[in-house]
């Protein structure tokens, strides 16, 4: 990149102003400085060469940082002042010209947030804590300070962070931070980069730069003074995957913006440089590729603190705040919407205005959709017009069409030809930016969006209802959408079109713009039939707390119970106290439930007990308790499914209270990925004294020797009911098998036992199989998969094959059986008296030599159903024995696993031919397509399981006549992602 045509930087003007005296020393100088800057050698700089020669070669040989670094070094040398001081002036009037620059596009930013001068300083007053740590942490003389140091700063959507970043550059530029610290800022978007295929850093310095001419040499002259701000790194459209090989280090060579922008972040160019960089909070390796240990990480969150001192600067009123508070603080809902600046302004206003209209606020502005409502209302109609009614009308609609239209074909920022679109005139925009409505884009030039997406997404659900037609925005025909404009999560709007069901909310829009919405009592009858179809297959239901969301932000008694009635089980994912709040609000509808599937989430993460807890934590204990208290007054819950969960000592103790009290009428309980504070022993404790578990699972959980006497002690009490006991996955060994033994010798109750992948080797198997060799033992199922036995076993487990009367299913899969072990349960299962129906031996490194004895038990063998050898090595010979078996009529086997994944065409012949004799059995594969299964009659063992969902709507899938195409495969695309 050119440097600016000022003679500042004629390399020629400094050279012909040395006598030639002087120009032979500056050129002994200068080779010097060549090798003490680390530069490679050109040979045609010598002693020989003309200061004109001198001054065009210099240029083509090195980068111009380097060529004016030298030459003021070695002016300074031969004490050349005046051309030192020419230097440095250039400098400080480039600085200056960099100051200038930066405070024209930060003014240009800062025009995007017109809420009011009151707005504007309170977040100078609440931010200073973060520029007291920006002011620090590049303060190289500051302990808090590093070495290629990058300052982090995270925040949500909306949370501040490019105000905060506009605020501490205009610090900067009026000297209050950053003074003689920072030199220059190259400022870059995400929206910026991402426009960007190939570049060279001088290029992307000088983006901003009239012309594109900046000061490249000076502004990488001193690196360390030099800070890079790089906002929405979560958006760049590429990975920061780069090869170490790749990066460069030349700043005018042209390389992929990806390439150019890890040599920066890893300091191959720019030594020494500062980075500020910003993101929303996510998991992306963009951001954990370059987060050292050294570097600043500053989250950007309005705490509680902060959000009243909003609202007693907002009000100004010492009541009025008060008042408005009081009504936030008892709702999780609205508490967790004020925790956006944006979203907390049009709180306060919507509220402000209530008052001022003489109405209580408690009772008009309860959920999101009162709030998202009234401002509209009062934003649109703030204007008194002749034709009041019908403008207002006609801009509603028209803002409805927009937003809805940029839903669905991802559009968040909206251009002069989309708004021209829908009907907007010049005269209605301004309308609407004077009203905060719509904004500026703060990313993307000439482009307008709307206050926050949650005021997007209400007016789209106001377009659904009201039957608006169909548009297609401009914008949303772009082949590349930037990933912060992909949008495939209509939660909230479902959530809002629930709460425009409510007839008093949506008496607040019908009544200002004289409307109807026509498609409510539609959408409301289709809601009721779509949610008793499902409760007729449950699988379809993955989750519930976005529908419970919905409920809430509805709160129409009878209509919650309609949706609710058909529901018998119900699984949550609680995250927060609001999760809290909205399950238990819509549990207590539940009069059918049966199954409760509960997952608890970081909320009780604190383990250390509570010397004061906050009002957010003594909230989530009284919710916690509530919900505890289902277990007891709930008369058709009958099973608990507690999973991937984190207690504490405190909640751990509710729990175990509502698990002990003489009114819980659970029958099964299953724990499964759970961390507590006692290790489950309080749990343990608390089953001691119930009497009505009857299915006990205790999955994936590190079980300790004294949580297992303590297990082994419910076992052995004579009210103890329980018949099925998993423990999958809990680090079980053979020291815990001896007095289980005893429990399955004793215990009149237990017929199922699964301890399968636990380390009980030989010894441990033993033990828990010697038992069933007696008539006490009433065991019916036992699951022994992965428990690291061998086949010096397996004579043992063969006489129980052939000896006990009760034992119906026995799973082995998954270890060392071998071909010798299989032989002798081929012995067991061929005696007269083995009773098994179902046996798994999946993956037990069997071979063709055993499947002569096992073909032989398919013919012998009367009560033999199902038999499971997938993922064993059999060959075409050992399964071609095995189809000759199983053709015989004298096979009574219905269900077999066969590895038929390797075998010849003639093998799978055959396989077709034991169908067509046998069309009743059923081949299972692990391998097979379901469309290759079909042809053969061959089905897939086990299907892919299902991801955990994170509040999607996937299951409200409503096919209304007027929704759009775009919203159809949105839903759809979200369901087959599932």
């Amino acid at each position: 990149m050119a440097e600016s045509n000022s003679t500042d930087f004629d390399l020629l003007w400094y050279l012909e102003n040395l006598s030639d005296k002087e120009f032979q020393s500056f050129k002994k100088y200068l080779a010097r400085k060549i090798l003490d800057f680390k530069l490679p050698q050109v040979p045609l700089i010598n002693l020989r060469a003309t200061k004109e020669e001198l001054a065009n070669l210099l240029p083509i040989s090195y980068e111009g940082q380097y060529i004016w670094n030298m030459l003021y070094s070695i002016f300074l040398m031969m004490r050349k002042e005046e051309h030192c001081m020419k230097i440095i002036g250039r400098r400080r009037r480039n600085q200056e010209a960099c100051k200038a620059l930066m405070r024209r596009k930060v003014t240009l930013r800062w025009e995007n947030h017109t809420f009011g001068e009151f707005h504007y300083k309170f977040f100078c007053n609440v931010a200073s804590d973060v520029f007291y740590v920006l002011q620090l942490a590049y303060d190289s003389t500051s302990c808090y300070s590093a070495n290629d140091l990058n300052v982090f700063l995270i925040g949500d959507r909306a949370s501040g962070k490019t105000m905060t970043i506009n605020l501490a550059v205009m610090k900067w530029i009026s000297g209050e931070m950053w003074q003689n610290m920072i030199s220059y800022v190259v400022h870059l978007t995400s929206h910026e980069i991402n426009q960007m295929t190939n570049s060279s850093l001088a290029e992307l310095i000088a983006k901003d730069w009239p012309d594109g001419q900046a000061p490249i040499a000076d502004i990488l002259s001193d690196p360390k003074k030099l800070l890079f701000i790089l906002e929405d790194v979560d958006n760049l459209r590429f990975e920061l995957n780069v090869n170490e090989h790749a990066l460069c280090s030349n700043s005018t060579q042209k390389v992929p913006i990806p390439i150019l922008l890890v040599s920066l972040l890893k300091r191959q160019m720019a030594p020494g440089c500062w980075f500020l960089i910003s993101s929303r909070p996510t998991r992306e390796e963009n951001i954990k590729m370059f987060l050292k240990t050294t570097d600043c990480y500053v989250t950007l969150q309005f705490s509680n603190e902060k959000r009243e001192l909003y609202f007693h600067s907002f009000f100004n009123d010492h009541q009025r705040a008060s008042t408005a508070l009081m009504l936030v603080h008892d709702n999780e809902i609205l508490t967790s919407l004020c925790r956006v600046a944006n979203l907390c302004w049009i709180t306060c206003t919507v509220l402000n205005r209530q008052m001022d209209k003489g109405h209580d606020p408690q009772h008009c502005c309860e959920t999101p959709t009162d709030l998202h409502a009234h401002f509209l209302a009062d934003a649109l109609t703030s204007e008194a017009r002749l034709t009041a009614n019908q403008y207002h009308l006609g801009l509603l609609k028209r803002l409805c069409l927009l937003a809805a239209g940029g839903l669905f074909l991802s559009t968040l920022n909206f251009s002069g030809e989309d708004l021209r679109c829908v009907g907007f005139t010049e005269a209605d925009v301004s309308v609407l930016q004077a009203v905060n409505i719509l904004l500026p884009s703060s990313t993307h030039k000439d482009r307008y969006k709307f206050i926050h997406l949650n005021v997007q997404e209400f007016c789209a659900a106001i377009a659904f209802l009201m039957a608006v037609p169909n548009c297609l925005i401009p914008s949303g025909s772009r082949e590349y959408k930037e990933k912060r404009e992909q949008y495939c999560d209509f939660n909230r709007v479902f959530t809002f079109i629930f709460g425009l069901l409510n007839e008093n909310r949506r008496k607040i829009l019908e009544t200002t713009f004289g409307c109807q919405l026509p498609m409510v009592e539609s959408f409301r009858r289709y809601s009721v039939e779509y949610m008793k179809h499902l409760g007729r297959d449950q699988e379809k239901l993955t989750h519930h707390g976005s529908l419970f969301y919905c409920l809430f932000e509805n709160q129409e008694e009878e209509f919650v119970k309609k949706v609710v009635n058909p529901l018998k089980e119900v699984t949550v994912y609680l995250q927060s106290n609001k999760d809290m709040m909205v399950s238990l609000y819509c549990l207590e509808y539940c009069c059918h439930l049966r199954t409760f599937k509960l997952s608890v989430q970081r909320i009780f993460e604190y383990k250390e007990p509570l010397v004061r807890p906050t009002a957010s934590q003594m909230k989530s204990l009284v919710y916690w308790r509530e919900i505890c208290s289902l277990f007891c007054t709930m008369d058709t819950l009958w099973e608990l499914h507690l999973f991937d969960s984190d207690l504490n000592d405190i909640s751990e103790r509710i729990l175990s209270k509502a698990l002990e009290h003489s009114s819980c009428k659970l029958r099964t309980l299953k724990l499964s990925y759970i961390s507590t504070a006692s290790g489950f022993e309080e749990l343990l404790k608390a089953l001691a004294r119930n009497q009505s578990v009857i299915y006990l699972s205790l999955n994936c959980t590190s079980i300790s020797l004294n949580m297992f006497s303590l297990l082994r002690e419910i076992l052995d009490k004579p009210t103890c009911q329980i018949s099925h006991l998993r423990l999958v996955f809990c680090c079980l060994t053979e020291k815990c098998c001896s007095s289980l033994g005893r429990v399955l010798l004793l215990s009149p109750t237990l017929k199922q036992l699964d301890l399968c992948v636990n380390h009980l080797q030989n010894y441990g198997v033993l033990h828990v199989t010697f038992p069933l060799i007696f008539p006490t033992c009433q065991l019916e199922e036992l699951y022994l998969s992965g428990c690291f036995f061998t086949n010096d076993i397996c004579q043992y487990i063969a006489i129980v094959i052939a000896t006990n009367e009760t034992l119906r299913s026995l799973e082995i899969g998954s270890n060392s059986i071998e071909d010798a072990g299989m032989q002798l349960l081929c012995g067991g299962l061929r005696h007269p008296d083995c009773m098994l129906v179902n046996i798994g031996l999946e993956e037990c490194m069997l071979t063709g030599a055993c499947c002569e004895s096992l073909a032989s038990v398919l013919t012998t063998n009367k009560t033999l159903e199902r038999l499971n050898i997938l993922q064993n090595q059999l060959g075409d010979e050992g399964i071609v024995k095995l189809l000759e078996s199983l053709i015989l009529p004298d096979c009574v086997l219905q269900i077999i696993g066969l590895p038929l994944n390797n075998v010849s065409a003639e093998t799978l012949r055959m396989v077709m031919t034991v169908k067509e004799r046998k069309p009743d059995l059923v081949f299972l594969s692990e391998t097979w397509s379901v469309k290759e299964g079909r042809e053969i009659g061959v089905i897939p063992a086990s299907q892919p399981g299902s991801v955990i969902p994170n509040s999607n709507l996937d299951y409200m899938f409503f096919k209304f006549p007027r929704m759009s195409t775009a919203m159809r495969m949105s839903n759809t695309a979200s369901r087959q992602r599932l």
